[in-house]
């Protein structure tokens, strides 16, 4: 990438906001910081890193924790402001754009895809 004075890492990782302790958590706030900081020395070399927190997207996983429309519906009414669970492609637009090039300009990101369900700005 630095040879060819462009590049971009998407990484996926998930929610900031834990509710219980659990080592992953710890992970994805690793890798949220290794993120970063390698996007401000990759920077000058056109390189761009962001990472995209998804929500409640469904997914194989995201059906055996809500296994009827029912517990989805109603894990979105209480939680979810947007109300539903979001769906592959809404994400999936969100990486395509920072794998392009109009994205040159955006680095160092956590950016959530989550219907609004995070509580905090960061």
């Amino acid at each position: 990438m630095r040879n060819a004075g462009w590049g971009r890492v998407v990484t996926f990782t998930g929610t900031s906001e834990p509710k219980a302790l659990n080592a992953a958590f710890t992970a994805k706030a690793a890798v949220h910081v290794w993120s970063k900081g390698l996007s401000r020395e990759l920077a000058p070399h056109g390189i761009t890193l962001n990472c995209l927190q998804p929500g409640r997207i469904r997914s194989e996983q995201i059906a055996k924790r809500y296994p009827t429309p029912e517990a989805e519906q109603e894990f979105a009414q209480a939680e979810i402001p947007a109300g539903r669970f979001g769906d592959p492609e809404e994400i999936a637009g969100l990486a395509v754009f920072l794998a392009s090039d109009r994205a040159s300009y955006v680095t160092g990101t956590v950016i959530p895809v989550d219907g609004g369900m995070s509580r905090f700005a960061f």
